[in-house]
């Protein structure tokens, strides 16, 4: 429409031709000289069309003062008839005539302000002016279009595809652009190159390149010359209307080539599209190669079971398994989620563009990656639960050892001897009290030999624990075992043999020292009471828990309750051998003081006493500082605890969230993939508590606790479920951006789209985000999609069916459900559009030549026709011919090319 004489309609942004001069004049920005131009132009353009009907104008603002040659004009540019002109030469004969011109434009849907039939009849050059201006916009520029953009815009990227393989043409604007006239010779170059010859141009030669562009196109192409040189020349900036008014006439001039340029596009927008799902589909096949590898690759480690059987060893492999989680699975994690978008994204637009969809080659496909993603985690897990079981048998083996070594030490050492004093025959020799006293000793000896049956029994269970647990060196163990047994029964034949000897010789033998024989009952069970105390104050102990620690102080609190009892005991054993010391020594009984009966001395039981009263306060410090260990354990798990119970339940609150979104059940596809972003940065800003619990898991396995009753969280299902999180949000923003993509491509409505989610929703009644054939069949009939219930019917169904679900899943999924209805009411580019355009650019042939492809193709795309297209074997065929049928047909599909 006009305003304030101006005129507003596909020439796009509001063009007041009387308020922009004055703006311009106020401005300082109105040069003279274009109202000078704008007069030749447009007088110019004019009888380009008045010449028609045999006529023409001199001067612009006094030939149309009448209105007959104005409503001659209108005729010849519009193809219509206009009421009878008045013929009188009256000014209100002259009036009615300019009125019904005007009357006329206005009726094309221009709204005239400001100009008047009066201005034109009295000879207003300025009004004249923006009347013929109004009329070009109308007639001449108006009806030029170049995707969908604006009349102006349109004619100006037409002039800059046109000219952008020349050198020094830079079409910005319609005036200073065109000043040195090389954008002209460029345009008639471009579709005429047999007028120009244009490397011989040069841009110092503004007047030639001018006159050379416009005597070629009044002289070959009919377009009168328009402007003048020398003005266009010696004007800082030319009148841009002037010059979109002579550019006009070249665009209808070639209008005719316009067609083929139409068809390049279309055919550049389809080859575009196909090199850019082939590039994504080359890029799935590198990354699911790679991340198959990479799986291939790690999974023998995982799986081996190999160790050298030390703590040590498995110690390292454990940190070797924290290393790997750490530093070489989180970008493998990040490179499947990549995969899976670009696939769900290449696919989209397989679907978008009509074409077949994308099948990776055998062994690459999602569900193979998926099942090596899954047998991976499954080996991570069982490689982390062997190293840990592995780390708990190596630790409880070494400590069986060290007591099994221990033990086997004391046992040998107390066994020195033995056996060479049990095969002795001195008591043949003896007098009475010497043989009682060997009886005596013998008895003892029964004693301690019965004392020492339990630590026997110890050396030998502990000796089939450590072969039960397969530790590796068993052989030294069983020899070890085996050669104490063997002493220990020969012991026993010994003994017995000896015990026969000395009842038959007690027959002589009668009377016994009382006293050392009380004093060598009493020492020889304190002694091995004070050994199996020793023995327990020093013995070495593992424990993992509270309770195990304060066990072993309530046991030790018990053994020191005993300790009055013992110092009694002591006392009375050391009085006996004082009581034996008075005797002899009052007596005066040689080899008195020598106690026939034992061993032991009162030194020793002293020695070993005071050793045991030293070792109470040491077994003290000892378990004082494990109680602090499992303390610090406690605190450890507590910690633990704290956090996953908090990470934990967040995990899962988000991923209900994530999925919640995902089903659409509320908001715009904007508004959903709004608050999945929200939700990928609140989960990545949640990172650092994941990893400040990694921290605390890593303090939790150095301090060996392999178990908390504080949390049922792990740190693997944490860790699981923060992949599946991050997996979740990834997958429901691809899944919106190809919905968004979809309805955007399609044209569907906002309202269109919800209605399609509601039904999906509604019938997917398990939220699982897919369909089974029958709630799929359901959800149509829902949106009035008719299916009969009859045999056509059902074939009807399958036919929909193989199109949703080409690979036979035996589910629908949404993408496919939606992509399956907006294609039911909107239309796509086909392969016989495709070949119609073509055919355009063949000029009718049913074959194109490489000469014409590079002409009218970019030069990416028309190599790519050229390197795909078959050779045309039809009639008439030259050489070089290609065939662009069978070439479209293959890129939908429809052909096996």
């Amino acid at each position: 429409m006009m305003e304030n004489g101006g005129y507003v309609g596909q020439y796009g942004q509001e063009e007041s031709y009387m308020e922009q001069e004055e703006e311009w004049e106020r401005e300082g920005l109105l040069d003279p000289a274009w109202e000078k131009q704008q007069k030749k132009t447009f007088t110019a353009w004019c009888n380009s069309h008045l010449r028609k009907a045999g006529t023409s104008i001199e001067n612009i603002e006094d030939d149309f003062r009448n209105g007959l040659k104005l409503m001659l004009l209108l005729e010849v540019i519009s193809g219509e008839t206009l009421p009878k002109p008045d013929r009188g030469k009256m000014r209100f004969h002259k009036i009615a005539n300019v009125n019904k011109a005007l009357d006329f434009i206005a009726s094309k849907g221009v709204k005239l302000v400001s100009i008047g039939a009066e201005e034109i009849v009295d000879g207003n050059l300025k009004m004249t002016l923006g009347m013929i201006w109004t009329i070009i916009l109308r007639f001449a520029i108006q009806d030029i279009s170049v995707e969908e953009m604006t009349a102006k815009e349109g004619l100006l990227l037409w002039c800059q595809r046109k000219t952008a393989p020349y050198k020094n043409v830079n079409v910005q604007n319609f005036h200073l652009s065109f000043k040195d006239g090389l954008a002209f010779c460029a345009l008639i170059h471009r579709h005429r190159p047999d007028l120009i010859d244009y490397s011989k141009l040069s841009k110092d030669n503004p007047l030639e390149n001018l006159n050379t562009a416009f005597d070629v196109a009044e002289k070959y192409l009919d377009i009168p010359r328009m402007l003048d040189p020398d003005d266009l020349i010696n004007t800082p900036k030319p009148d841009e209307r002037a010059i979109m008014t002579y550019v006009s006439c070249y665009y209808h001039a070639f209008q005719g080539a316009q067609q083929a340029e139409t068809a390049a596009n279309r055919i550049c927008k389809v080859l575009k599209v196909n090199q850019e799902n082939e590039r994504l589909m080359e890029e799935y096949e590198r990354l699911a190669s790679d991340l198959l590898e990479w799986i291939r690759r790690t999974m023998p480690w995982l799986n081996s079971r190999q160790s050298d059987s030390t703590l040590a060893g498995v110690q390292k492999k454990l940190e070797e398994y924290r290393t790997y989680r750490r530093k070489h699975k989180p970008p493998r994690v990040e490179q499947k989620a990549k995969l899976e978008t670009n696939f769900n994204t290449l696919q989209t637009k397989l679907r978008l563009s009509n074409r077949p969809a994308y099948m990776p080659t055998e062994g690459k496909m999602v569900s193979d990656i998926t099942n090596s993603w899954k047998g991976l985690e499954h080996a991570e897990k069982a490689f982390e639960e062997w190293l840990l079981a592995e780390t708990m048998r190596l630790e409880r083996l070494e400590h069986l050892a060290q007591k099994f070594k221990h033990k086997a030490d004391t046992h040998e050492d107390w066994t020195k001897g033995k056996e060479e004093m049990l095969q002795s025959q001195d008591f043949r020799n003896c007098k009475l009290n010497e043989l009682k006293a060997l009886k005596k000793k013998h008895e003892a000896f029964e004693s301690d030999l019965a004392a020492h049956q339990d630590r026997v029994e110890q050396i030998a269970a502990i000796a089939q624990e450590l072969n039960t647990l397969e530790y590796h060196d068993c052989a030294s163990v069983n020899s070890r075992c085996q050669r104490i047994c063997d002493q220990w029964d020969r012991l026993g034949a010994l003994t017995q043999r000896r015990r026969q000897g000395l009842d038959e010789a007690e027959r002589i033998l009668e009377k016994i020292d009382l006293l050392h024989l009380e004093f060598a009952k009493r020492a020889a069970p304190f002694n091995n009471w004070l050994d199996g105390a020793r023995e327990d104050l020093v013995d070495m102990f593992i424990v993992h828990t509270m309770e195990e620690i304060q066990g072993l102080i309530q046991a030790h609190d018990q053994f020191k309750a005993t300790l009055g009892e013992a110092d009694k005991e002591f006392n009375v054993i050391i009085g006996l051998v004082r009581d034996a010391e008075a005797i002899v020594k009052q007596e005066q009984v040689p080899g008195g003081l020598v106690n026939p009966y034992t061993t032991l001395s009162a030194d020793l039981i002293s020695r070993k006493w005071s050793e045991v009263r030293a070792l109470v306060p040491q077994r003290d410090q000892t378990l004082a500082n494990e109680l602090r260990k499992q303390q610090n354990n406690e605190m450890l798990r507590r910690q633990f605890a704290e956090k996953a119970n908090a990470v934990g339940p967040w995990i899962e609150r988000q991923m209900d969230a994530v999925t919640a979104i995902g089903m659409g059940i509320s908001g715009s596809l904007e508004e959903q993939l709004h608050r999945l972003k929200e939700y990928e940065q609140a989960v990545y800003a949640y990172k650092p508590s994941i990893e400040e619990l990694e921290k605390i898991h890593q303090a939790v396995q150095e301090s060996m606790i392999f178990e908390n009753r504080y949390t049922h969280y792990t740190m693997e299902t944490l860790r699981v479920g923060w992949e599946q999180l991050l997996t979740s949000i990834n997958r429901n923003i691809n899944e919106v951006e190809n919905q968004i993509l979809t309805r955007d491509s399609k044209g569907i409505t906002q309202e269109q789209l919800t209605e399609f989610r509601s039904s999906f929703n509604h019938f997917d009644k398990n939220r699982t985000g897919r369909l089974a054939p029958e709630e799929f069949k359901s959800c149509l009939v829902s949106l009035g999609y008719s299916i009969g219930k009859d045999k056509q019917g059902d074939m009807d169904f399958q036919r929909i069916l193989a199109v949703v679900d080409p690979n036979a899943s035996g589910y629908v999924q949404f993408d496919a459900f939606l992509d399956f209805m907006t294609r039911e009411s909107t239309d796509t580019d086909t392969a016989e559009q495709v070949i119609d355009s073509f055919r355009i650019l063949a000029s009718d042939r049913p074959y194109i030549l490489p000469d014409e492809l590079r002409r009218e193709l970019p030069p990416d795309q028309a190599e790519y026709c050229i390197q795909r297209m078959p050779p045309y074997k039809g009639p008439n065929a030259i050489p070089g011919a290609l065939d662009y049928m069978s070439f479209s047909t293959a890129l939908y599909g429809e052909s096996d090319l």
